[in-house]
């Protein structure tokens, strides 16, 4: 399937549709979900055309995804949540994935249920 240029984070990337901004560089773009599941629910989304984290870590390069990940950081940090945060994404629509641009939720700012048993 190739990128679909018309999905909703690739509109706010081009400044079509808005967004509450609350980060943004040359790799990322940090912005409050619309529906939070927590205090701290931020979506981080690369300016590249990547459709998934596989198509990210498989074809982006070596800087934008080092900086991707350091614009993950600085996002939590300038949220508050320090280093106790979760990141979750979804890789392809049987486990939930909507939105078919990469993307991480950033989630905080309060204790999270655990999603998996310890072991």
């Amino acid at each position: 399937m190739a990128y679909d240029t018309t999905n909703i984070f690739a509109q706010i990337l081009r400044g079509e549709v808005p967004c509450k901004k609350v980060y943004e560089d040359d790799f990322a773009l940090a912005f409050y979900d619309i529906s939070p599941n927590a205090p701290t629910h931020v979506l981080v989304i690369p300016k590249g055309s990547y459709q998934h984290y596989s198509d990210f870590v498989q074809h982006a390069t070596a800087e934008e995804i080092a900086g991707f990940f350091r614009a993950v950081q600085t996002v939590a940090h300038g949220e508050g949540v320090g280093e106790h945060y979760r990141l979750i994404t979804n890789n392809g629509e049987q486990v939930g994935q909507s939105v078919h641009h990469f993307h991480v939720h950033l989630l905080g700012g309060k204790r999270l249920h655990k999603l998996v048993a310890d072991e």
